[in-house]
């Protein structure tokens, strides 16, 4: 039961408590993935493109402000301080981080950690992971599963298994099988559901509950869903191939024709959903949906067409409203919000790092010769308090790491190692 990451988490935990299908597009062909070095091509230097990308790693892992925090000699997590949580979400986060840039150490510590404190080992919800807790007080905030570290765990398990085998002390392929099988097995027992709507092939915002009949843009990532035909060998690869596709056309109908946003959260039409705790708009969740998008494009190549048109309408919008200035939360039509959804202590607009970092991953996409300009921002970004003091080393500098890895041709479907 996932309330995001700027809210209150009690009031989420206290909402949250208490399917209609889509129909496919047609694939384009898929091409082969083309993991560009948009920096590289931008004019920075390998060398500097590395130590950026390092730099960054450290800032977010190892730094004085880290979010990853090694117990003992053999478990980690990832945390978002500012909330006082961890949250499956930044766990299955850091997993994917670290299958990409090879720490399989780091890799090995947060999977443990999930395992052994958030993973349902018996009942309705087996296989399943409570989606947050307090580190500290080892107390879970909710047993309830958020539909998107779900994903993220499966995906970072499959590419693991495909990168270092199954044998050296933990059997990734075996683990990401297990939460697969488990899924297929939840038929609305004890509330519980499989984290796709069946119906719908679409995943949930929550897989339990009235929650199961609803999405959130930014779960949809139909690369994921290719990855799993490819290597998850279940039996369901025409499912989640019919997932990957729906996923796509979903995303024509929740992003604006001409501004290209989208609410936070929707139902499967893509019509926004309004919560009890923020009425939809484009705001934090949202962010993540232009870096997914940069991903399905380079990944799969399957709706090169509506992306480049989707990449130029959203960075024209962003642009439109200042390169430096543009801020973090709209109406889908491009107007400010009556209504800021809160970040922690603070309610207030920014030009967050986080939304400079996705949008600059659409330059993959746009070949419009200004869309350079996003990637030069990013470049030039800093992942530092602001004036203010507000910081948010968790939300910020994982979307920022991420769009790094995007933007220097490290972010890839990790196909099986030669023997």
């Amino acid at each position: 039961m996932k309330g995001k990451r700027r809210i209150s988490l009690w009031l989420v935990l206290v909402i949250l408590c208490c399917g209609q299908g889509v129909v496919l597009g047609q694939s384009q062909k898929t091409s082969k993935p083309n993991y560009r070095n948009l920096f590289r091509e931008a004019g920075y230097k390998q060398a500097d493109i590395d130590a950026k990308l390092a730099k960054a790693y450290h800032d977010v892992f190892e730094g004085p402000n880290k979010v990853y925090f090694e117990v003992g000699d053999t478990m980690a997590y990832v945390s978002d301080v500012k909330n006082k949580d961890a949250r499956t979400e930044g766990l299955s986060y850091g997993m994917m981080v670290a299958v990409q840039l090879g720490k399989k150490d780091v890799f090995d510590r947060i999977w443990r950690w999930s395992k052994k404190y958030l993973q349902h080992q018996s009942g309705p919800r087996e296989a399943y992971f409570a989606w947050s807790i307090n580190p500290q007080t080892m107390k879970k905030n909710s047993e309830g599963s958020a539909s998107d570290g779900e994903l993220y765990y499966i995906t970072s398990l499959l590419f693991a298994a495909n990168k270092w085998g199954n044998n050296t002390g933990i059997n990734y392929y075996g683990e990401a099988r297990r939460i697969l099988d488990a899924m297929w097995k939840k038929d609305g027992t004890g509330n519980i559901y499989n984290l796709i709507n069946t119906d719908a092939k679409q995943i949930s915002f929550v897989p339990e509950g009235n929650n199961y009949k609803w999405t959130d843009p930014s779960y949809h990532l139909p690369a994921f869903y290719d990855a799993w035909v490819l290597y998850a060998k279940d039996g369901h690869e025409a499912f989640y191939k019919e997932c990957a596709d729906t996923s796509r056309v979903f995303l024509h109908r929740a992003c604006h024709p001409v501004t290209g946003l989208n609410a936070d959260y929707t139902e499967f039409s893509g019509k926004p959903h309004d919560t009890r705790w923020s009425i939809s708009a484009f705001r934090y969740d949202s962010w993540r949906v232009p870096m997914n998008i940069s991903m399905d494009y380079t990944w799969s190549g399957k709706d090169k067409a509506w992306q480049e048109d989707y990449a130029k309408r959203f960075q024209n919008f962003l642009r439109s409203k200042g390169m430096d200035s543009y801020e973090d939360q709209f109406n889908l039509d491009g107007s400010r919000p009556e209504t800021i959804l809160q970040a922690g202590p603070v309610k207030k607009l920014r030009h967050s790092i986080g939304l400079v970092s996705t949008a600059a991953t659409l330059s993959l996409i746009n070949k419009e010769k200004n869309s350079l300009d996003f990637v030069h921002a990013l470049w030039n970004a800093k992942l530092e308090p602001f004036d203010d003091g507000y910081f948010d080393p968790y939300y910020d500098g994982l979307l920022y790491v991420f769009s790094l890895m995007h933007l220097s041709g490290k972010y890839q479907m990790i196909t099986p190692q030669a023997k």
